[in-house]
């Protein structure tokens, strides 16, 4: 019996067919698949926002500015809570010095007692120590007297240590050394300066009452002894005549008084037609010889009109100041020149303290007659200056040359 012929022929492979419905179903498959995974985490999503959620929604948190003024305002302390911050302070450290003197007070006590119960004898008459063993002190604290005055004490030992020291060191004798050098340098080369602004308002001299004049126009007899006399800076001093002009001759002769300075065509006397030049020191060094080194620091005070008085000869000759002026040291022509009077011309250096400078003062005769003067000698100075003569020299000059 032949077989029932199939609805569809099997393929000469022999590979049985697949059927038609085969591919949908795996589609299907696939898709349950996907919509089981979407429900499993659909549920998972709303159980964890049960568990997170907070009933507000939620915001994130600006960060904090680090330079934010989040303190409070300070308020500035009153004056009352000032004096109780102070108070306490000194409460506190009063306490503390009392606590620490009476501390130390109680173990000099104990240590005293020690040593005066360790002097004294036991019953069988045997010495012993007893350094170890505490006493009872006399008293339990210490005044504020008592500590105070153990502070004083203590700062004064450390005064009185500290000042010794600072003595005994050597540091600062260089430099003091040094200032005293310095210093005495400075008034060897510029005592003159010093010493004549003094002597610039004091009297330079005692002026004897027998030369004050009353009438300038009599006659009075004086001595043999040349003197110059100017009573409105209480000047009297001898006067050395017919010296060189040379200015070693004029220090010399200075040191005796005022020096007569006769050049060429200004080497008269008093009473004699032409002009009588004296030099004198305002200032000079103090350790000079000589007692008339500022007999002329107040030449300057001269005014017109002033009197001047000269004896020589026997003869007092009163002269009248016409004129003042400063000149250099080289201007030697300002005392030459033709005089129809007997004249009278003052030397000295300006200003007071140094020789910078020289001051003339030029003044006429009035008394005798000027005009029954001698004439003036004929050229008796020989040797011309070359300059007007002035100070001795300073410190300086002298070791290291004019």
């Amino acid at each position: 019996m032949n077989p029932e012929p199939s609805a569809h022929p099997v393929p000469a492979n022999d590979t049985p067919a697949v059927p038609n419905s085969v591919t949908p179903q795996v589609v299907e498959v696939s898709e349950d698949n996907q919509l089981q995974r979407d429900a499993a985490v659909s549920i998972l999503r709303s159980k964890i926002d049960t568990l997170y959620q907070t009933g507000t929604p939620h915001v994130e948190a600006e960060p904090k500015n680090p330079y934010a003024r989040t303190h409070a305002q300070h308020v500035d302390p009153t004056a009352d809570q000032w004096k109780q911050y102070h108070t306490a302070w000194q409460n506190y450290y009063q306490k503390y010095y009392e606590r620490y003197y009476t501390e130390h007070l109680k173990k000099s006590q104990a240590s005293l007692a020690a040593q005066k119960q360790s002097a004294l004898p036991d019953a069988n008459g045997i010495f012993s120590k007893q350094l170890d063993t505490p006493t009872t002190p006399r008293s339990e604290s210490i005044s504020k007297d008592e500590a105070l005055l153990d502070l004083r004490s203590k700062l004064r030992s450390q005064v009185t240590e500290r000042a010794k020291k600072f003595r005994r060191s050597k540091h600062f004798v260089p430099l003091t050394a040094a200032i005293i050098v310095i210093l005495l340098f400075v008034f060897l080369q510029y005592n003159r300066t010093f010493i004549a602004g003094v002597q610039a308002y004091v009297s330079p001299g005692s002026i004897d009452p027998q030369n004050i004049v009353i009438d300038p126009s009599a006659a009075i007899a004086v001595g043999p002894e040349s003197r110059l006399i100017i009573p409105k800076i209480n000047v009297d001093v001898p006067v050395v005549y017919d010296v060189g002009n040379d200015h070693d001759s004029q220090m010399a002769a200075m040191e005796k008084g005022v020096a007569h300075f006769a050049i060429p065509g200004a080497d008269s006397h008093p009473g004699e037609f032409g002009n009588t030049v004296i030099a004198g020191h305002s200032s000079n060094d103090l350790f000079d010889p000589g007692d008339y080194k500022f007999i002329f620091a107040q030449l300057e005070r001269l005014q017109t009109g002033d009197s001047i008085y000269a004896n020589y000869g026997g003869i007092r000759y009163t002269y009248i100041v016409t004129q003042t002026e400063t000149v250099r040291p080289s201007q030697v022509d300002k005392l030459v020149y033709t005089a129809s009077k007997p004249n009278l011309i003052l030397i000295t250096c300006t200003p007071v303290g140094t020789a910078l400078n020289r001051f003339l003062v030029t003044a006429e005769q009035v008394s005798p007659d000027p005009t029954a003067s001698d004439p003036a000698p004929v050229s008796s100075s020989k040797a011309t200056s070359t300059g007007i003569p002035g100070n001795s020299p300073t410190l300086l000059e002298r070791l290291f040359g004019a």
